[in-house]
């Protein structure tokens, strides 16, 4: 079964999107909610990006031939949560610095990436990246930063998958680390 191109949703005036992607993309969805359902997020939708297959579906993905990422595009308000948090966040909940792999899950479609939807994103992506591979990951970053191309919502079942299937699989490199303030 194939994906769809995402569907807007009905949101205020104003409201940004931030892509990330962080490997399984089920805990990455998850992990975002949790952390941000009371400071700003509208929605967050989990799907493919970054390849160039149409109309990618998870099988698909998952055998590595189309250059999609698993991914999450969120819906926030930037004047409760700044895209600077939602990235920080992203760089404390995921390993950046093994190349297409996130504990066991192996393959392209499990990279690092952040995908910008403007030049002020794609500032504020190489800005705090460059800080956190300073500061945190002393230097071993493989992140990649992308400009955002065509989304495609994966399959329902994926949504809110761990919501549903509360016992479901979750990649042991998704956790919150404790890292000190990112210095200027």
């Amino acid at each position: 079964m194939s994906s769809a191109p995402a569907q807007p949703i009905n949101v205020p005036a104003g409201a940004q999107t931030a892509t990330v992607a962080a490997g399984c993309f089920w805990g990455v969805e998850h992990m975002f909610r949790r952390q941000f359902k009371s400071q700003g997020l509208y929605d967050a939708r989990v799907g493919y990006i970054g390849g160039d297959e149409q109309n990618p579906g998870y099988r698909a993905v998952c055998s590595g031939r189309t250059g999609h990422a698993e991914a999450l595009q969120v819906v926030y308000d930037p004047e409760k949560v700044s895209y600077r948090t939602l990235l920080e966040f992203f760089y404390k909940m995921h390993d950046p610095t093994t190349e297409n792999r996130q504990g066991p899950d192996v393959g392209t479609q499990y990279r690092s990436a952040v995908f910008y939807h403007n030049a002020q994103q794609e500032k504020e992506a190489r800005e705090v990246t460059d800080k956190v591979n300073k500061q945190w990951w002393k230097g071993a970053v493989t992140t990649e930063i992308l400009p955002a191309g065509e989304w495609w919502d994966a399959e329902q079942y994926h949504q809110l998958y761990l919501d549903n299937n509360p016992g479901g699989y979750e990649c042991p490199s998704h956790f919150l680390r404790s890292f000190p303030a990112l210095g200027e």
